[in-house]
């Protein structure tokens, strides 16, 4: 009966350590998924001025409808103005970059001469924080001040978000006020915002739905590690009675 107790009491342990090996296995992965999904510049698809793409929905936050009637206005922009427009969604960026410092990275890499760069406008987001950046050359900054270049980053398109995710109005809300401006219109403004705009971000990040789901998996693990050894000398003493 000692040496049946003494193999049960062994297997316990195993599985303990078993299982408890496999939630530093989890949790390693997790502490390793951040710098493996981050984005930087030279991580998206190459493109050269005059190219007809006018947005890398990357982090997949606009709809085809949405797409549909961006790429309509900014084609159109491009074929009557000669400005080129092009917005990109991130999902996450490198380690102790910014959504400025990456759209400048990005504008830099796509349009590497003053030349390239005069009738180019770059606009991104980081989904993750919500952040913008906006980069523009010089002939576009004759119709589009950068005061007003940045008011369509941090306001045009935010406003949207802080009601609520709005990632297709407020794309397809810059595009419409980026086409009046760079089409020599009168620039329709910043949204109003009104009074019962939750100014806090609600966001759900995406740090913390990965870090729920991993701890959920680390103590499902652990209560198994506890559960199964116990309910098997529970089974081998019955059989044994």
């Amino acid at each position: 009966m000692q040496q049946f107790l003494y193999h049960i009491y062994s297997g316990r342990k195993y599985l303990q350590r078993l299982f408890l090996s496999l939630a530093l296995v989890l949790l390693a992965m997790q502490s390793f998924a951040t710098p493996a999904n981050a984005t930087g510049a030279y991580d998206m698809p190459s493109l050269v001025a005059g190219e007809k793409t006018w947005i890398i929905d990357q982090a997949e936050v606009l709809s085809r409808i949405s797409e549909g009637q961006i790429n309509n206005t900014l084609g159109n922009l491009a074929k009557e103005t000669g400005n080129e427009v092009r917005f990109v969604t991130i999902h996450r960026l490198d380690y102790d970059e910014t959504a400025q410092s990456f759209t400048d990275k990005l504008f830099e890499r796509w349009f590497p001469t003053l030349e390239t760069q005069a009738n180019q406008t770059l606009l991104a987001i980081d989904t993750v924080t919500n952040t913008t950046g906006i980069r523009t050359g010089e002939k576009v900054k004759s119709l589009m001040s950068d005061e007003i270049a940045q008011s369509v980053a941090s306001e045009t398109v935010l406003v949207p978000l802080r009601e609520g995710d709005k990632y297709n109005q407020a794309f397809v809300d810059a595009s419409d006020r980026i086409w009046a401006v760079l089409s020599g219109k009168p620039d329709p403004g910043a949204p109003v915002v009104t009074d019962n705009l939750k100014v806090e971000s609600t966001f759900t990040k995406a740090e913390e739905t990965d870090t729920g789901g991993s701890t959920i998996w680390v103590i499902g693990l652990l209560i198994a590690a506890t559960v199964i050894p116990m309910a098997t000398y529970y089974w081998y003493q019955s059989m044994g009675s």
